[in-house]
C-alpha cells in the first residue's frame, strides 16, 4: 500500500502531506456542523429542516466555489488557487463562532462552503498531476483518507467541548477552532510546486465564464454530463447519511455525547480503512468497478443500519461496513474525474463534475429532515442515500474506464515511458473505446 510513497520524488511525498493536511483541516471544518446541528437547533428554535437547509446552502455555496476554483487553477495555477481556498474557508468557518441569528449562521456557513469546495477542486488536480500514473490510484485514494483524520478530530472536539462546557457555548468554540487550517497555508508556500503547465496559452485564453463553459464543449460534454451525474449520486449518498447520523444517533437512538462519540469513532476508522482499500484496487480492478462494487455495498449496509430493529451492540459492529463501504466512491472520484478530462480544461472539469454534485445532492439533506417530520429519521436517511448510491452506480458504468491514463502536464520526472501526444484526443478516445475489462 505504501511502497508508492517510499519509491516517491520528494516532489510527490511533500505535494502528498501537504493535501493529505488540508483535506483532514477541511474536513475538521465540515463535520463541526453535522455535530453540532442538536445544539444548533435548541440555540436558535430552528426545527429540523432549517437545520437540513444550512448544510444544503453549504453544498450549493461549495459546488459553485468547486467549479470557479477549478477553473482559477487552469488560469493562476494550482499551488496558489490551493493557497487562497483554504484562507477563505478557514476564516467564515471562525466567523460562524460568532453569529448571532440564525440567518448570519446561513450565511458564513454558505461561504465557508465556497472555499471548502475549492480547496478540493485544486488539491486534487495537483495531486494527480504530480503523482505519476502507475500509483495515481494509490496516492489518490490514500490522501482522501484525510478526510477521517479530520472527521476523527472534530468528533474529539465535539466530546470533550460538549462535556466540559454547556452546549450554548460549546458548539461556538469548536467553530472557533475552524480557524487552524489558515496555519497550513504557510507550510504549503513552502513546500508545493506548481506542476508544468501543459497549456498556459489555452488555459489563460478568453473571459473566466468562457473558461467555466468549456467543459460544455462537444468534446467533453458526455463526459461532463455523467460526470456530474456521478457526482449527484455519490454526495448524495453522502451527506444523506454523515449529516443526520449524529442526529439519528442522538435523538431516536438516545446515545449520549460519549456515546455517540463512540459509535461515530467506529464509523470514521472504517471509513480511513475503506479509503485505503479503495486505493488498492482503484489500481487493481479500475476506476469503474470500484465505484460501482462501493455503490452497490452502501445501499445495503446503509438501509441495514438504520431500519433494522438492531441492538445497540448490533449498530456498533454495523457501524463499521457503513464506514467502510461510504469511503469507496470519494476515494476513487479525485483519480477518475482528472482521467477524464485533457490538461487545458483539466481543473475546470474536475470542479465541475465533482462540486455539480454538491449542487444537486444540496436537496438530500433538507429532504431527509422534510421526510422525517412524517417518518422516522432513520427511514428518510436509508431512502433517500439508497437512491442517491442507485444513481451513482448507474452513472459511472456509463463512463469510459481510465486507469492507466497518462496526464500530460504533469512533472517530467514522475515516468520513465511518458509520451507526449496522450490529451490531445482525450475526447475522442474516451468516446470511441469500449470499457476496459
Amino acid at each position: 500500500m505504501f511502497t508508492w510513497y517510499k519509491r516517491g520524488t520528494p516532489l510527490e511525498r511533500s505535494t502528498f502531506r501537504g493535501c493529505f493536511a488540508g483535506w483532514a483541516l477541511d474536513a475538521l471544518d465540515v463535520q463541526i456542523f453535522t455535530l453540532a446541528i442538536p445544539a444548533i437547533i435548541a440555540a436558535y428554535g430552528i426545527d429540523k429542516t432549517q437545520a437540513g437547509a444550512i448544510g444544503s446552502v453549504t453544498l450549493v455555496s461549495s459546488a459553485l466555489g468547486g467549479w470557479i476554483a477549478g477553473a482559477m487553477s487552469d488560469r493562476i495555477g494550482r499551488v496558489r488557487t490551493l493557497q487562497l481556498t483554504i484562507l477563505w474557508f478557514a476564516g467564515f468557518t471562525f466567523l460562524c463562532a460568532f453569529a448571532q441569528t440564525f440567518p448570519q449562521l446561513l450565511l458564513f456557513k454558505a461561504l465557508q462552503g465556497f472555499g471548502f469546495g475549492g480547496e478540493w477542486a485544486a488539491g486534487a488536480v495537483l495531486m494527480a498531476e504530480t503523482i505519476r500514473t502507475e500509483h495515481r490510484g494509490r496516492a489518490m485514494g490514500a490522501v482522501q483518507s484525510a478526510w477521517a483524520v479530520g472527521w476523527g478530530g472534530a468528533v474529539l472536539l465535539y466530546a470533550l467541548m460538549f462535556s466540559w462546557l454547556p452546549p450554548q457555548t460549546a458548539w461556538r468554540v469548536m467553530f472557533a477552532a475552524g480557524l487552524l487550517p489558515a496555519l497550513l497555508v504557510l507550510y504549503i508556500r513552502r513546500s508545493l510546486k506548481e506542476p508544468p503547465r501543459s497549456a498556459p496559452a489555452e488555459a489563460g485564453r478568453g473571459s473566466g465564464w468562457t473558461h467555466l463553459m468549456q467543459v460544455f464543449q462537444p468534446r467533453v460534454l458526455k463526459i461532463t454530463l455523467l460526470g456530474g451525474l456521478l457526482g449527484t449520486g455519490a454526495h448524495g449518498g453522502y451527506y444523506a447519511i454523515m449529516t443526520w447520523l449524529p442526529t439519528f444517533l442522538s435523538k431516536e437512538r438516545h446515545l449520549s455525547v460519549l456515546n455517540t462519540g463512540g459509535y461515530l469513532a467506529v464509523v470514521i476508522v472504517a471509513f480511513w480503512c475503506g479509503c485505503m482499500a479503495s486505493a488498492v484496487l482503484l489500481d487493481r480492478i479500475g476506476r469503474r468497478r470500484n465505484v460501482a462494487l462501493f455503490a452497490a455495498c452502501c445501499i445495503v449496509t446503509v438501509l441495514a443500519y438504520v431500519m433494522l430493529p438492531l441492538t445497540d451492540a448490533q449498530m456498533l459492529v454495523l457501524g463499521f461496513p457503513l464506514g467502510f463501504f461510504a469511503a469507496g466512491i470519494p476515494a476513487s472520484l479525485g483519480a477518475l474525474f482528472n482521467e477524464l478530462y485533457p490538461a487545458d480544461i483539466r481543473g475546470t472539469g474536475v470542479g465541475f463534475c465533482y462540486n455539480f454534485g454538491r449542487i444537486a445532492s444540496a436537496v438530500f439533506p433538507a429532504l431527509v429532515g422534510y421526510m422525517s417530520q412524517s417518518m422516522p429519521l432513520g427511514d428518510a436517511i436509508g431512502i433517500d442515500a439508497a437512491v442517491a448510491y442507485g444513481v451513482a452506480m448507474v452513472a459511472v458504468l456509463l463512463l469510459p474506464e481510465t486507469r492507466g491514463k497518462r496526464l500530460r502536464g504533469a512533472a517530467p520526472d514522475q515516468s520513465a515511458d511518458r509520451t507526449d501526444a496522450t490529451d490531445a484526443t482525450d475526447a475522442a478516445h474516451f468516446t470511441l473505446n469500449s470499457p476496459r475489462s
